[in-house]
């Protein structure tokens, strides 16, 4: 695989609510520039966030120098530090001013596993087993820390520049039945099922049961 591949996604995509966007990210792909490598996973879990409508979002209470780029244009990468360990990646979404944004929480490793492998400090076997491959990129954390994302060097990242080293475009695949569920660890807002997976999926994150199917994205 190599760059010319793959096409990120238009900006259009990301101008509406995040919900449909959170739900059409999946099956989409998650691609990473990282010098000669390419790192790419199936997007297969999400979820959204409505920002000052949203009492789970960090840009409920209005604008601040960690969430600004949540109050710009939609299509970009918003890159936080957590737990004080990890990144987590989520993309803006809605109208600038607007700060709606998706979470990304899982992906399916599909090019670039030794690198991810690397940066994760996980072992592969020959030929690698589902356990492992869902060590790489199971997790907000995890995802970010195997594609080597970070705040200093992603946050603010154009996804939709055909020249940028982070974007999300897909392959023709047809798009895997989604299913949503409550949030993970959203205390302020547990009940809106705003999280998306691609259901059955070996690589989702959670084990939170489905409350309401959706139609195909």
């Amino acid at each position: 695989m190599t760059a010319s591949d793959f096409s990120p996604l238009p900006r259009e995509f990301f101008l509406r609510d995040a919900r449909t966007v959170a739900r059409q990210l999946i099956g989409k792909l998650l691609v990473r520039r990282a010098g000669r490598h390419l790192l790419i996973g199936r997007i297969v879990e999400a979820e959204a966030y409505l920002g000052l409508r949203d009492p789970g979002s960090h840009a409920y209470r209005g604008p601040t120098e960690r969430n600004r780029v949540l109050f710009g244009p939609p299509g970009h990468a918003y890159v936080y530090f957590i737990y004080g360990n990890h990144y987590c990646t989520n993309i803006s979404c809605h109208a600038e001013g607007d700060p709606g944004c998706v979470l990304l929480r899982a992906l399916e490793p599909v090019s670039g596993l030794a690198p991810m492998a690397a940066n994760r400090g996980v072992h592969l076997g020959e030929p690698p087993t589902i356990p492992q491959l869902k060590s790489l990129t199971s997790g907000p954390g995890r995802l970010s820390q195997a594609l080597g994302i970070t705040r200093a060097a992603h946050n603010g990242c154009d996804l939709c520049d055909t020249t940028s080293p982070l974007y999300i475009a897909e392959d023709g695949q047809r798009p895997p039945r989604v299913v949503s569920t409550t949030r993970i660890n959203v205390t302020a807002a547990p009940d809106d099922p705003w999280r998306y997976i691609a259901a059955g999926n070996a690589f989702i994150s959670g084990t939170k049961q489905p409350v309401k199917r959706n139609h195909n994205a």
